[in-house]
């Protein structure tokens, strides 16, 4: 069993905390904020992330997990510290704002009285593990305290991030010190996942990288949809064609609204400004950002080349969250749409089955024209009286609908399949007027098993004579 301290309670460090006193160790969950802490300890979660509450309300219950505001009573005797903070992206719209990092390294600091490893769980540019060391030495109370430095980037998914955390691919670990990094190994060997120990910089380095390509992926399929679109082929079997081939995978290859959430966006986003700030021209970045933000404005070219003008018309939208499982608004393609389809003049129907709350917060930031959206407890309640139905979201839930009833209800029967969850020929045979995301005309193949392919091709072809 190991002391464990893990400072801020988002998605991160709640996870981390919660799954690392899963494991048997004694965890205490640092944050200043203490209205969070105090529903905390009220078993009320800041987030919702399924399977987490459970975690949570375990381990309190066998008192390995408990919450705090107080950095003293949390480090006391602690030998793994984890700085699991927020870094967003900063003014300048490109570096990551460091600032909560430092924070609570001089946090810890003021409070540090015996050996520990600090690790950095959040994600930061290249060279922060020397930030956070030259903070922690500047303010230690006594020069002879020692202390380590390890970096583990995060590779959680919301909506399974407790999944991720117990199931990882790998486990990287980066340090100056291979007897720190070691240590911190230690504390994984349990979950039986490769561990790989490199420097910091190449550690903080695989996290960019790995959201950057994952990132590449979704804008790389995004742009193929708009070439089927024109061309009369089905986005979703070419991505079932390509998958099959091990060298791309399946994975990341949906067209959909494009990516958001908390690290995607704000991670591509610092990598370019990182390539750019060392003179290197990231194009391939750009273009990345680039497709991601276009992709939100083909479901308004689609909307107004249906209806024709999208003023005094009623749009419905199914979905705020930037993905299932998660009531996460940050960087969500619902939010723009609602801005720009508001901006000209329409009145918005929105559901979410859990982002109401934080999706209300979030078109409030953004600026968006409040009176004209009104939140609803179902799907068919949004679909009343709608001129368009548009799926931002691809919620479970909405895949079993009864299309008959929303179709009934609906003024105008448009559907927009953000996310193609649907199939064209099911909701044309509803009375639909359906719009996809690269869904062209062209028939969907059929996968053969071989059997049947090999008496396809061994059959003795008929010829005929001219």
């Amino acid at each position: 069993m190991a002391i464990v301290s893990v400072i801020g309670t988002g998605y991160v460090g709640l996870v981390t905390g919660t799954c690392l006193a899963d494991m048997g160790n004694q965890v205490t969950c640092v944050d200043i904020v203490e209205e969070k802490i105090e529903r905390l300890k009220q078993g009320i979660l800041p987030i919702y992330e399924p399977g987490l509450e459970e975690v949570v309300e375990r381990n309190v219950r066998a008192k390995r997990l408990r919450f705090t505001t107080n950095y003293h009573e949390a480090l006391e005797q602690c030998e793994f510290i984890f700085i699991a903070v927020n870094t967003p992206t900063g003014a300048n719209q490109g570096s990551a704002d460091m600032r909560y990092v430092e924070s609570a390294a001089r946090n810890i600091a003021q409070e540090l009285d015996h050996y520990a490893i600090i690790i950095n769980k959040s994600t930061v540019p290249v060279g922060s593990g020397d930030i956070v060391s030259r903070v922690i030495y500047d303010n230690l109370k006594r020069s002879d305290i020692r202390f380590s430095v390890v970096s583990n980037p995060e590779f959680l998914r919301e909506g399974s991030a407790v999944l991720d955390f117990q199931n990882p691919d790998r486990v990287v670990l980066g340090s100056s010190e291979p007897e720190a990094a070691g240590a911190v190994a230690r504390l994984y060997l349990s979950l039986r996942a490769p561990i790989m120990i490199t420097d910091l910089y190449t550690a903080e380095m695989i996290k960019y990288a790995s959201n950057a390509f994952l990132a590449t992926k979704i804008s790389f399929i995004n742009e193929i949809a708009q070439i089927c679109e024109r061309l009369g082929a089905d986005v979703k079997e070419v991505a079932v064609g390509m998958g099959y081939d091990k060298r791309i995978g399946r994975a990341f290859l949906d067209a959909g609204l494009g990516y958001g959430g908390s690290c995607f966006p704000k991670d591509v986003r610092a990598l370019a400004y990182m390539a750019d700030e060392a003179g290197l021209h990231p194009q391939l970045l750009h273009a990345v950002m680039d497709i991601n933000h276009d992709q939100r404005h083909h479901v308004i070219d689609k909307l107004t080349s249906l209806l024709g003008t999208l003023r005094n018309s009623t749009i419905g939208i199914l979905g705020l969250a930037f993905k299932p499982n998660t009531d996460d608004m940050r960087e969500a393609p619902a939010i723009d749409i609602i801005r720009w389809v508001t901006t000209q003049g329409a009145s918005v129907q929105v559901y979410d089955p859990v982002a109401s709350e934080t999706g209300r917060e979030a078109l409030n930031l953004a600026g968006v024209y409040m009176d004209a959206v009104t939140f609803n407890t179902t799907p068919y309640e949004v679909a009343q009286n709608a001129d368009a139905l548009v799926i931002v979201t691809e919620w479970n839930e909405f895949k079993s609908l009864n299309m008959q009833q929303i179709r009934n209800s609906m003024h105008r029967p448009v559907l927009i399949d953000g996310r193609n969850i649907y199939e064209a020929s099911d909701m044309e045979h509803y009375g639909f007027i359906y719009r996809g995301m690269g869904r062209g005309t062209a028939a969907a193949p059929s996968i053969l098993p071989p059997e049947d392919i090999s008496s396809l091709v061994n059959r003795r072809p008929t010829l005929s004579l001219v």
